[in-house]
């Protein structure tokens, strides 16, 4: 079918007359996106941090929902997640968990299993540790005076680095710090 002069694709954009946030502007955008990979909305993935239960806010993320074939029933779609590798065998034992609160943050039967994606989660690229803070000299000495009489040098080293850590984590502790 031939596109005619007052077809709603010539409609010129709608102006707003004042100044809009990044998000609203994308959204438009994103939304063919998103509803190619099975979401209705954004909603599950911007607000995926408060909708899954800890930790999995942290280390998995909604990929996209399979809808079953012909009609949307009373049994949810599939949601596949992609998570840190480390995580997937106890995110495959806790789908149920997810899958209830999913349900319970959107009011209805959204959701009715978790799969795992093949793809891992990626971190973001601006996201890295801090790097630790530094060691007492002291404790430095002591951790270098505990492994001095191993005979390997290799098995040395990383029981320094090993003990370096440790006290790097208890000093955190101490001070509060997660």
């Amino acid at each position: 079918m031939a596109r005619g002069a007052g077809s709603k694709d010539d409609a010129a954009p709608r102006r707003l007359n004042r100044a809009v946030g990044v998000a609203e502007a994308l959204g438009g955008a994103l939304d063919p996106v998103f509803r190619k990979r099975g979401f209705a909305s954004r909603d599950i993935l911007t607000h995926w941090a408060a909708i899954a239960p800890p930790p999995y806010g942290d280390v998995a993320q909604p990929d996209k929902l399979v809808w079953p074939r012909g009609e949307k029933g009373v049994e949810g779609a599939t949601l596949v997640l992609r998570c840190h590798p480390g995580h997937a065998l106890a995110l495959a034992h806790e789908g149920q968990r997810i899958v209830q609160a999913v349900n319970r943050y959107f009011g209805y039967v959204l959701v009715g299993q978790v799969r795992l994606s093949a793809e891992p989660l990626r971190s973001a690229p601006g996201a890295t540790a801090r790097p630790p803070a530094a060691l007492a000299e002291v404790t430095r000495a002591r951790i270098a005076r505990t492994v001095e009489g191993v005979a390997d040098a290799e098995m040395r080293d990383a029981l320094r680095r090993l003990g370096q850590a440790i006290a790097q984590g208890s000093r955190r502790k101490d001070a509060g710090q997660p």
